[in-house]
């Protein structure tokens, strides 16, 4: 401590004046609630609140949801966040107000080459990149390619023979993370990627990297965001370069090759979007409403993507929870039986009147939502159910707490489809249920998604039965960097009917 007095008086004032501005900062933000007389945790100099209650973010929404009420407020990092699961608050939020004051999702910048993914833009510019994806979800569009996707659980089936004539424990993703993959880029490019036998496929690696978000990278732009156009002009991204890069290089060889090609792929959601180009061209001195070239390859990298990490997930967990539920698994299998007797072909129209399948499959969203959280931001300061909620204030849903909450849905943690039966379905607040969000920004690949899913389950369940094993883990630890889903992958045996 000797050196201490030989510091100057200047340099004593500049460390003093240091500190007092690096604690004034980081907790700057905070009190924000307090004022608007809403309660939550206490947030931590730089960190605010996270953390506080569990690491994995979602579920500590859900033990704030229980400690606050339906509306408490929170701290990424320096910033606030209003969480909202009141259902009324909802509906203003999500969908009577949406072009008003809550258009836009939160811009996380930093997105690299995906800067104009239709999740990502706002305003007009979502409105016309929206517009123009949305003909291609429409149900006859789905139909058309259900028998791309019946192609694929076709090769899924048979892929696992080898699997349960060899007793193996089999880590439930790598099967159907390599079926989805295969489903989105068909659908997508009309090309067979064959994933489903080639699971060591670089188009599976990347993928699974693109939503793995870098933990430091994440903390230090949530604490010092004016350093973010410095990030931006360097290249920063949270998406993985590699993994972009390597997508945009198939994206655009598919479409040279067709652009060489008298013959056009007209099903698929590339020539679609490359549709939109050409039905322009005549009025170019008019403002341009089809996609530009980036626009199409950051549309097709996030339909790819996304659909397969929350297809491949949501299957999993459908897999886990009827391995747990062996009565419901037997009821799935008798439903399944009567309307596709002795393991006949699926046929689309019957699939989708599937009542008993709908049911398993809504309930598994329930528990395990793909998205644990919903995000707006406020165009300007506004009044909702007696609560001000600032400009550019970020509102979030916390989707997982919202479907666990006990008095809406009750025993919230136990898996039972008839929640979603016929009869009970009527009662249920749609606002109290949204594994694919809802109002104008809803996911737009919601009926593909639920399609593909069941498909897959019933042509498995035709000719096996999920089992726990040594191996599974329950109750599950969750992942706290990624969307929702487990720490350690979901083991399972396969049992032959």
């Amino acid at each position: 401590m000797g050196y201490l007095p030989f510091l100057s008086s200047e340099t004593w004032i500049l460390l003093f004046t240091f500190i007092c501005i690096f604690v004034t900062y980081g907790c700057w933000t905070f009190g924000t609630f307090e004022k608007l007389g809403i309660p939550g945790p206490k947030p931590l100099m730089y960190f605010g609140t996270i953390g506080r209650h569990n690491p994995v973010y979602y579920l500590a929404d859900n033990e704030c949801a229980q400690k606050y009420g339906r509306v408490w407020g929170m701290y990424e990092l320096r910033r606030p966040m209003l969480a909202v699961m009141d259902p009324d608050m909802l509906k203003t939020i999500l969908v009577k107000e949406c072009f008003t004051y809550f258009t836009n999702r939160r811009n996380i910048r930093l997105n690299g080459d995906l800067y104009d993914a239709v999740s990502t833009v706002e305003d007009d510019h979502w409105k016309r990149i929206r517009n123009i994806l949305s003909p291609f979800f429409t149900s006859g569009h789905i139909k058309e390619m259900f028998s791309i996707m019946k192609h694929h659980s076709h090769k899924l089936t048979a892929s696992l023979q080898s699997k349960v004539h060899d007793d193996e424990v089999i880590t439930i993703k790598d099967i159907f993370g390599p079926y989805s993959i295969d489903v989105m880029a068909s659908c997508a490019f009309s090309v067979d990627m064959d994933t489903i036998n080639n699971p060591s496929s670089p188009l599976i690696t990347h993928a699974s990297k693109l939503f793995k978000f870098s933990k430091s990278l994440f903390l230090f732009q949530g604490c010092f965001p004016f350093f973010l156009p410095l990030l931006e002009l360097l290249g920063v991204s949270f998406f993985p370069k590699t993994s972009t890069g390597f997508f945009k290089t198939v994206v655009e060889k598919i479409r040279a090759e067709r652009n060489k090609s008298s013959q056009q792929n007209s099903g698929d959601v590339l020539q679609h979007m490359m549709n939109s180009q050409q039905a322009n061209e005549p009025n170019k001195e008019k403002q341009n409403k089809g996609l530009t070239d980036h626009e199409i390859t950051s549309q097709a990298t996030m339909f790819v993507f996304a659909g397969y990490e929350t297809s491949a997930t949501t299957l999993v967990f459908l897999a886990y929870n009827l391995a747990r539920n062996p009565e419901v698994m037997k009821h799935l299998q008798e439903e399944i039986e009567s309307t596709f007797p002795n393991k006949g072909p699926v046929q689309y129209e019957a699939l989708m009147q599937m009542e008993y399948l709908d049911s398993v499959v809504h309930e598994s969203l329930r528990l395990y939502p793909p998205s644990p959280r919903l995000e707006r931001i406020a165009k300007e300061t506004v009044k909702i159910s007696g609560i001000t909620i600032p400009k550019d204030m970020l509102v979030m849903t916390p989707v997982y707490a919202l479907h666990r909450d006990p008095e809406l849905w009750p025993d919230p943690e136990e898996f039972k489809p008839e929640r979603f039966s016929k009869q009970n379905r009527q009662s249920i607040n749609p606002y109290t249920y949204l594994p694919f969000g809802i109002g104008p920004r809803n996911c737009l690949g919601m009926r593909f998604a639920l399609v593909m899913i069941k498909l897959a389950l019933v042509e498995v369940l035709q000719n096996y039965s999920f089992s726990v094993c040594e191996e599974t883990e329950f109750p599950l630890k969750m992942d706290p960097l990624s969307l929702v889903g487990p720490l350690q992958p979901i083991k399972l045996k396969l049992v032959t009917r």
